[in-house]
């Protein structure tokens, strides 16, 4: 069923060239199936290097295995602990960055606003747009946000988690939406305007009020820049100021050079700013869709999750399916698994309970579903994708490969 072979079992003939490896630490609880002992030394590592680009492809990749297993083997309650530290310590720092980007939003429409129709620049134009809608879609996200956070539980038993995303992916649709409009503009301006091919008069005004705003979005961008792992919102206000960056900067030369160079440069200036703004959100709302309909996370992530899932329990005999996939930001997992049929109920419960409490410690697992039925010889169900997960010969047997 799952593909339990080590990718690190060829570790000994990888390192023979450069001497054995290093002494195996003993087994303890926190890493019942000796995972640790897969570990490559940073010695032998340095010595990879040294062998020429193939060393350094193959140290490459025995680093990321380290980084893996110590990911995998690390105990659930630490990282729980350190998923709520990290949470606490980013709550003030995200709401600041939430409030920051509102005021600086309302405060640089105005700006534009004042650009754009003072200069009557299509590339402007679509600096302001966006600005006043940035506005809307930063009233609609905090909204969302919330109302995620307070969800009456009996009319949305999945809880909030889903309703963040799906306003997550209206907010990326009104961004699109609303540059498609000036991609439309730009085009009726450049087929107008082609007979006259006149130069539009510089309004020097307009580009400093264009590049006060591009200087606020860089400072916002910065300081959201390491907060976007931390909450779904902050990354779509990241990505917006990211946005704004190129429309601002990009609108500012192309304003510019249609009023200096060539007159064309505005109008073509404005499309391009807003055929990019929708092929960049575009593709945001696409994984986030994907995350609606039950995308699975990244391998890492479910070796995870099946590792603590096989050791946490000695009850459990085979894992018959194992899914791990999305419900929103978070995931939902679903085991189905078989205890020998002399397990009391009394016992079968206790067992799936201890696990499910387990497994919901780990960061992001929204919610876990068990199925254990007595071990009787019936069809097996295969897992939804092959992993690559470090586990030793004698954790076979807890998987149906029959």
């Amino acid at each position: 069923m799952v593909s339990a072979t080590s990718t690190l079992t060829s570790l000994p003939s990888d390192l023979e060239s450069i001497g054995s490896c290093a002494k195996a630490p003993e087994i303890d609880n926190n890493d019942p199936l000796g995972l640790r002992t897969k570990v490559v030394s940073d010695e032998q590592l340095v010595t990879l290097r040294s062998k020429g680009r193939a060393g350094r492809r193959l140290a490459s990749f025995y680093r990321g295995q380290n980084k893996r297993i110590r990911q995998i083997t690390q105990p659930v309650d630490k990282q729980a602990t350190e998923a709520q530290e990290r949470e606490d310590a980013s709550r003030l720092p995200v709401r600041i960055a939430v409030w920051a980007s509102l005021v600086a939003n309302m405060s640089l429409c105005i700006l534009q606003l004042y650009a754009a129709l003072s200069s009557r620049s299509i590339s402007l134009i679509a600096t302001a747009v966006d600005s006043v809608f940035d506005i809307g879609s930063n009233v609609i996200l905090l909204w969302v946000h919330r109302r995620a956070q307070n969800l009456n539980t009996r009319r949305w038993p999945a809880g909030g988690a889903r309703l963040e995303t799906v306003g997550n992916a209206v907010y990326g649709s009104l961004m699109s939406a609303v540059n498609l409009i000036v991609v439309v503009e730009s085009v009726h301006l450049l087929v107008e305007k082609y007979a006259e091919g006149k130069l539009m008069k510089l309004h020097i005004p307009s580009l400093v009020a264009v590049a006060a705003a591009l200087g606020a979005k860089m400072l916002l961008f910065l300081y959201c820049l390491p907060l976007r792992r931390a909450s779904s919102q902050i990354a779509m206000l990241w990505e917006d100021h990211r946005n704004d960056i190129f429309i601002n900067g990009f609108g500012l030369l192309m304003s510019a050079g249609g009023s200096k160079l060539i007159w064309f440069l505005d109008p073509l200036g404005g499309a391009i700013i807003g055929c990019g703004v929708i092929v960049t959100w575009t593709c945001t709302i696409y994984g986030l869709y994907r995350t609606l309909a039950g995308a699975a996370p990244s391998p890492a992530e479910v070796d995870t999750i099946i590792y603590h899932a096989t050791t946490s329990s000695t009850l459990i005999r085979k894992f018959r399916s194992f899914k791990v996939y999305h419900n929103g930001e978070d995931y939902t997992v679903e085991i189905h698994a078989t205890v020998s049929p002399e397990t009391s109920v009394a016992e079968a419960h206790m067992s799936a309970s201890e696990l499910r409490h387990r497994l919901e410690k780990l960061p992001r697992v929204d919610s876990v579903l068990i199925v254990l039925e007595p071990d009787v010889p019936s069809p097996c169900a295969q897992l939804p994708h092959s992993h690559s997960l470090v586990m030793p010969s004698d954790c076979k047997e807890k998987f149906d490969v029959s």
